[in-house]
């Protein structure tokens, strides 16, 4: 590649990365239990990276484990907005993990 069309390039380059927009915020809300005595929870957790249900799992599932508690699924993953519809659902365990 000529020195003059690198430039030109690198233009090219950096306007499509600032056009790129910020990741989205993602949030899961799920089920898990422990065992001995059975407990049972619903609660909600921020995700990052994929905001899709298989990755919401992936990261949720050792948060969960590290406290005691195994992940049971995850109901859905949606973005900032459905936040304040389940908090009180969620309640102490509403972003808790």
């Amino acid at each position: 590649m000529k020195r003059h069309a690198i430039l030109p390039a690198l233009l090219v380059v950096a306007t499509a990365l600032a056009a790129t927009p910020a990741a989205a915020q993602c949030f899961a809300d799920y089920k898990a239990k422990q065992d001995a005595p059975l407990r049972l929870h619903y609660g909600t957790a921020e995700i990052a990276g994929q905001c899709t249900p298989a990755a919401a799992a992936e990261a949720l599932a050792p948060r969960l484990a590290a406290a005691g508690w195994t992940l049971l699924n995850v109901v859905s993953v949606f973005g900032p907005e459905g936040l304040a519809e389940r908090k009180e659902s969620a309640g102490a365990f509403h972003l808790r993990f």
